[in-house]
């Protein structure tokens, strides 16, 4: 029997069974309070229940995404790969939920449509795809930043005859492309990963770039022995690294600029940090490749070599070599063989800058007034990331607002957790946090550990409503904003800040100081009585 079933009234209501969702659930119940969980899946797993695309894999060390909370979760679980797969962090997530034993809080295949404030009695009720309408005095949403898979808006994308797959909702059971003619659309992190693999089973494979990637090599292997015992028996010095840097991943940056080295000196350094195969060390070399544009062009540089070393046709390389935007402004992506993919003769790049998608046809896609006729069409196109699942949701706080009105000119937060008119309502990773730019899963906890503490401290202090002030939300906007000008991130056009969906604010969506300020932060807003918010 579901937990929804036994009663209509909650301590909380959790939305999502990923990272977050299930640390969430674990911590609430361990406090000892009721919790109603909802998940639009089949079962645990998030952002990785649903990416089941050939080659998805996480761009993070596997032993260091993982949750570190838990000593009984470190002792029993190994990871096989240095890079995990899909399938193996979704066996992971199974696992911890089962270590945990939070599955029996959820309600799966369950979609939350609303979420209402009401100011007279400070509960949310929140109903459900399935008819459930449940009251909670919390309400906390762990709904993912990339579970909001974005489909532009192609023209006669429906006459089209084959069939079309989304990379973010993969059919489970697979798909044999054997002796077709596939496209795929899209470069970014799922594209660089499904091309390669999709290649190896196609007859013709017709890539549509709109936007050339950022790519390296992840090197990826399978782990030994030796390496996952060293990482237990060191966990907590990761721990301690995890809490005190930018990012929750250790690296060693230079103490001068990039552009005091020589080209030969800095060349140097950006080979050996290649062969590290980890993007953060390469980004991170130097303290202002991320801050100034010049500097920035002597890494991007480097990784345009590689590109060049790697495809056979020159022109080709070329129209695969980004020069539109700083390296880092968009996702840098870890790959397999991607750029090696290109020199096969089964496949073919089509330059959508130089040849726009005009429309699907009934046969295929016409770029440039060539019509391409396809078998399959593969939709690499990403996410509404970050507000978008929150967007999704009818949420309303004090008066009835929306929090579609609310974000009208884009989000607005303090420490990326609360909203201001919307009372004890918690966002995990939200808008304005560090999510995506982190290790994820070091930021989650942080997030998870915070609201739990601070759910704990008006529980008992006997408060009914927590509220963020509207001075303190603007405060931590602006900052926000501030801290990305500094940055190159506005000049991606990216995700990142909401460019890759049509009509949406473009702004920086998350933190950019770095986890370690951000914990900073947090943690001295609650030693201060949690500043910045309003407790009756």
């Amino acid at each position: 029997m579901s937990p929804v079933e036994n009663s209509a009234e909650f301590d909380a209501v959790v939305v999502g069974a990923g990272f977050s969702g299930i640390y969430m659930v674990h911590r609430l119940t361990e406090m000892g309070l009721t919790v109603a969980a909802f998940e639009a899946a089949d079962g645990v797993g998030g952002t990785w229940f649903w990416n089941r695309y050939p080659g998805a894999r996480c761009d993070c060390i596997s032993m260091e995404y993982a949750y570190t909370f838990s000593p009984q979760l470190i002792e029993k679980w190994d990871w096989s790969e240095r890079y995990p797969s899909q399938p193996e962090i979704l066996r992971y997530l199974e696992f911890v939920a089962d270590e945990l034993d939070v599955e029996k809080h959820f309600r799966f295949r369950t979609r939350v449509e609303s979420a209402y404030y009401d100011d007279h009695t400070d509960r949310w009720t929140v109903a459900t795809d399935a008819g459930d309408a449940v009251v909670a005095k919390y309400f906390v949403t762990a709904v993912g930043c990339l579970s909001t898979s974005q489909t532009p808006d192609f023209p006669g994308l429906e006459k089209f005859g084959g069939a079309t797959y989304h990379t973010a909702d993969w059919p489970e059971g697979g798909v044999d492309f054997t002796g077709k003619k596939v496209g795929v659309i899209g470069t970014g992190s799922s594209g660089v990963q499904v091309i390669p693999l999709v290649a190896e089973q196609a007859a013709k494979l017709t890539v549509f770039q709109r936007t050339p990637a950022f790519s390296l090599d992840c090197g990826n292997r399978p782990l030994t022995d030796a390496e996952r015992q060293e990482f237990k028996e060191n966990i907590e010095t990761f721990k301690a690294i995890s809490k005190t840097t930018p990012s929750g991943q250790f690296t060693d940056t230079l103490e001068v600029s990039a552009l005091d080295h020589t080209h030969e000196e800095r060349w140097a350094v950006y080979e050996e940090r290649w062969k590290r195969h980890r993007a953060i060390d390469l980004i991170q070399a130097y303290p202002d490749l991320f801050s100034n544009r010049e500097a920035n062009e002597t890494i991007a540089e480097f990784f345009r070599s590689k590109i060049r070393a790697a495809v056979q046709d020159p022109e080709l390389a070329e129209q695969l070599s980004p020069r539109t935007y700083p390296l880092g402004a968009k996702r840098i992506t870890l790959d397999t063989n991607y750029f090696q993919t290109y020199n096969r003769d089964n496949v073919q790049l089509v330059n959508l800058c130089e040849a726009p998608l005009e429309e699907f046809t009934e046969k295929g896609i016409r770029t440039g007034g060539i019509e391409h006729e396809l078998d399959a069409v593969v939709l690499a196109t990403g996410f509404d990331a970050i507000t978008g699942p929150l967007l999704k949701m009818d949420i309303r706080g004090v008066g009835g607002q929306t929090l579609n009105e609310k974000w009208q000119d884009g989000p607005v937060t303090y420490l990326g957790i609360a909203v201001d008119g919307f009372p004890n309502m918690f966002m995990l990773t939200g808008p304005g946090s560090p999510n995506v730019l982190t290790n994820v899963v070091c930021a989650i906890e942080q997030h998870v550990e915070w609201v739990g503490e601070c759910i704990t401290y008006l529980e008992e202090s006997g408060a009914r409503r927590f509220e963020a002030l509207e001075p303190s939300t603007d405060e931590w906007t602006q900052l926000n904003n501030e801290l990305a000008a500094q940055t190159l991130y506005p000049e991606g056009n990216s995700w990142y800040t909401g460019a890759n969906v049509p009509g949406k604010p473009q702004v920086i969506m998350s933190y950019v100081g770095g986890l370690n300020t951000y914990r900073e932060i947090c943690d001295d807003v609650a030693a201060h009585g949690y500043r910045g918010f309003a407790i009756k």
